[in-house]
């Protein structure tokens, strides 16, 4: 089985990344593995919070076993993490992983971060935490870690996601351009607060609120955050 990872910042069209792959017939998907690990070990105010750490193991060592050994009926497993779960743990296990890292402008980003968080740190948005992981990644993995930029994709969904499958040593489905709008069973619990948006879609597309303007006391985060993006930036797959 190939084990594709994914490590994302928050509101980054993850979620429908991770669509794409689940409406493949050869691929089953995890959403976000090392959440309950993450909120157990940082006192951050995560709507559902309570109601995540009751559902989900916060033993990092049964996580890696589930992460790296657990067995699936399919030939593709896809793994769906965000960054900042990382923060204050050991990742030298996900050297094994085929790894993608997915970014977004962070003005987009922190813009649609607050809308939920009004007051998000460099912490909650990840892009620091993602780019040491990506050169820790491409040091010490097994195989030179993806980017994949959000507009990048959004622009020209089918032939960026061929190249991603290539890049993936994959063949390419049709089945990953369109899915039906709803939850899906692999959705972890706090879906209901963070993915009103993905479960009205069917397919990549650019939403409304990605121009949103970006609240003025968050422009310092904004300057810092755009620095990691830019270093991740050059890296991405182009169409």
């Amino acid at each position: 089985m190939k084990r594709i990872h994914l490590i994302s910042g928050p509101r980054n069209i993850s979620t429908a990344l991770m669509y794409s792959f689940a409406n493949r017939p050869d691929c089953s998907v995890v959403d976000e593995p090392m959440y309950g690990v993450y909120l157990s070990k940082h006192d951050v105010p995560h709507p559902g919070k309570e109601e995540t750490l009751a559902t989900m193991s916060q033993d990092i060592e049964e996580v890696k076993k589930e992460m790296l050994f657990k067995d699936y009926s399919t030939d593709l497993l896809f793994l769906k993490n965000m960054a900042h779960h990382f923060i204050g743990v050991e990742h030298e296990f996900i050297y094994d992983l085929k790894n993608i890292f997915l970014i977004r402008n962070p003005k987009q980003l922190i813009a649609s971060f607050a809308q939920v968080i009004p007051n998000p740190t460099m912490q909650d948005i990840g892009l620091e935490k993602e780019y040491a992981l990506f050169k820790a990644i491409s040091q010490n993995g097994k195989s030179k870690p993806i980017v994949l930029d959000s507009g990048l994709l959004l622009e020209n969904p089918p032939v960026v996601l061929r190249s991603l499958c290539d890049a993936l040593e994959i063949p390419f489905s049709e089945s990953m351009l369109q899915w039906e709008a709803g939850a899906r069973k692999e959705d972890g619990s706090w879906a209901k607060y963070w993915y009103a948006n993905v479960h009205k879609s069917t397919g990549f597309s650019k939403q409304k609120t990605s121009e949103r303007e970006l609240p003025e006391h968050l422009t310092d985060l904004y300057l810092r955050a755009k620095d990691f993006y830019d270093k991740l930036y050059i890296h991405a797959i182009r169409a």
